[in-house]
């Protein structure tokens, strides 16, 4: 690639490596690139685990096969999909239109689809798939998935190189949201003939991105920090069954806003008891129905547009607004609970407001400031 310098050492001797095609070397796309990816899935990220290649089993849904194949497909840490495209030279100039297709396909996977390719995948040489060993793999790697977060792939491209046309419209795309990685693939001729490959990340430059940071940076990766945590929860809740479908909830603002943002939700709720009522299903993708307009969604999802109704601007815990019957939040009854900061302002407030010598429980004070009965110092 363009100003990397290679070099074939002996002792004190350094003799230039000579830059050749893949395609000079004698390496093929699919035989070659394909597989050095397959066996270093490091290529597309760090630990991102292969899930399957090749793979071309779509149907519409009338049951018409599909012919579109994706090259590889992985799976990060944090649940989200990593759809890959390989090229053996330059890349065309429509190859991350070809991209984001795959990946608007592969946004359509469920997690069952997901373990049904991976168990073919493990048995790629012969044999039968398993499931089971499939399904454990994932949950080992990435936990349980989060069916929103599977609909949000990102994309590698790899290639020998890249036009300014690509460049220039994965930069557009970065800018609207859109994940696109371009790795740059270059082969050598070195002194003893042999041929050595190096892969650079063309795009984002990894130095510069290390460097920067900007709020919208952050507020992306605490989104999505929030929604893992939610998916953990609705996923276990959904999983267990513990909560019967129609089981009522109530909303309760907790100490993720400011005691002024609680009132205003209080008042908002007051105008119309509906917005602050909702049902539970057992459904991953949707598990509450909000009585307020019918829309089942994620509680999060829900919390977020009550805040949005009142200009609120807040990344929250949907599942700790939501109350059960027996006072639980769905956060307490899939047993996480998570530690959040606890805005404190209010509870001083009062507390510099009791005279000497005047007693109150903990249950009263968590009443007034939105949360549990609970020693808060």
């Amino acid at each position: 690639m363009s100003g990397e310098r290679v070099y074939s050492v002996d002792g004190a001797a350094a003799t230039p490596a000579v830059p050749i095609s893949l395609a000079e070397a004698g390496l093929r796309e699919r035989d070659d690139l394909q597989e050095w990816v397959v066996a270093h899935p490091e290529i597309l990220g760090e630990n991102v685990m292969i899930l399957t290649f090749e793979f071309d089993r779509w149907q519409t849904s009338s049951g018409a096969r599909q012919l579109d194949r994706f090259d590889v497909l992985g799976l990060d840490p944090d649940g989200r999909l990593v759809v890959a495209e390989l090229k053996r030279d330059k890349a065309p100039d429509t190859v991350e239109m070809q991209a984001i297709k795959y990946a608007a396909l592969a946004s359509r996977f469920t997690d069952e689809d997901l373990v049904d390719a991976h168990a073919r995948f493990l048995v790629r040489d012969g044999g039968a798939p398993d499931p089971e060993v499939a399904l454990q793999r994932i949950q080992d790697h990435a936990g349980d998935l989060d069916p929103e977060l599977l609909q949000e792939p990102r994309i590698v491209l790899v290639a020998g190189a890249f036009p300014p046309i690509v460049t220039s419209t994965v930069h557009w795309l970065k800018r609207m949201g859109i994940d696109v990685t371009l790795q740059a693939v270059q082969a050598y001729r070195v002194r003893d003939g042999q041929t050595v490959i190096s892969v650079s990340q063309l795009y984002p430059l990894p130095e510069l991105e290390d460097l920067l940071i900007s709020p919208q940076r952050a507020q992306e990766s605490e989104r999505r920090t929030t929604r893992k945590r939610e998916g953990s929860t609705v996923v276990r809740l959904v999983r267990s069954g513990e909560i019967a479908d129609g089981t009522p909830l109530v909303l309760q603002p907790t100490t993720e806003v400011g005691a002024e943002a609680r009132q205003a939700i209080t008042r908002w709720v007051e105008e119309d008891p509906t917005r602050g009522r909702a049902t539970w299903r057992n459904d991953r993708s949707a598990p509450v129905v909000w009585e307020a307009n019918g829309l089942a969604a994620r509680p999060t999802a829900i919390v977020r547009q009550i805040l949005e109704e009142l200009g609120i601007e807040r990344s929250v815990r949907g599942p700790s607004w939501w109350i059960l019957p027996d006072g639980k939040t769905l956060t307490d009854a899939a047993g996480s609970g998570p530690v959040g900061t606890f805005d404190r302002d209010s509870l001083h407030a009062i507390l510099a407001a009791l005279p000497a010598g005047r007693w109150t429980s903990y249950g009263d004070l968590a009443g007034v400031v939105g949360t549990g009965g609970m020693a808060l110092g």
